[in-house]
């Protein structure tokens, strides 16, 4: 496997999320990435469950925040080659992706649940006139 270096701008997958981020240390199992943008916004729901609603808990999960920290398993975290996006466009596009996602299957009840949380997520973002809805 290809170590990575500290400063090395990376894609990086956290739960369902990709983001692009910088690795800031290295250790023997993960890196740890600050985040500069979001390229896929993490599902709604129970990680453990996808794409069920009867869960005990459905959770609303937020992207990481602007230079936010996570430590990553070294088989989730790639070289990027791009160039670097804004973080508050990319978390718009990436959300606006998702919802899109979403509202093309109205009839499907875990679709239903995850817009009703992604709106919470979208309030708390302060994204209200920024997402299409």
């Amino acid at each position: 496997m290809r170590f990575m270096q500290i400063g090395q701008i990376v894609t990086a997958f956290n739960k369902t999320g990709k983001y692009i981020g910088e690795i800031t240390a290295v250790k023997e199992d993960t890196y740890t990435v600050r985040c500069l943008a979001v390229l896929i916004h993490p599902r709604q729901g129970d990680l453990h469950h996808p794409n069920e609603v009867d869960v005990p808990l459905f959770h609303e999960r937020k992207a990481l925040a602007y230079r936010e920290q996570a430590n990553i398993p070294l088989k989730m975290v790639k070289p990027y080659e791009g160039e670097l996006i804004d973080y508050k466009e990319s978390l718009i596009a990436s959300v606006q992706k998702l919802r899109d996602q979403l509202e093309a299957k109205p009839d499907d009840a875990y679709s239903v649940k995850s817009l009703q949380a992604l709106d919470g997520v979208i309030k708390e973002y302060e994204l209200m006139y920024s997402i299409h809805f």
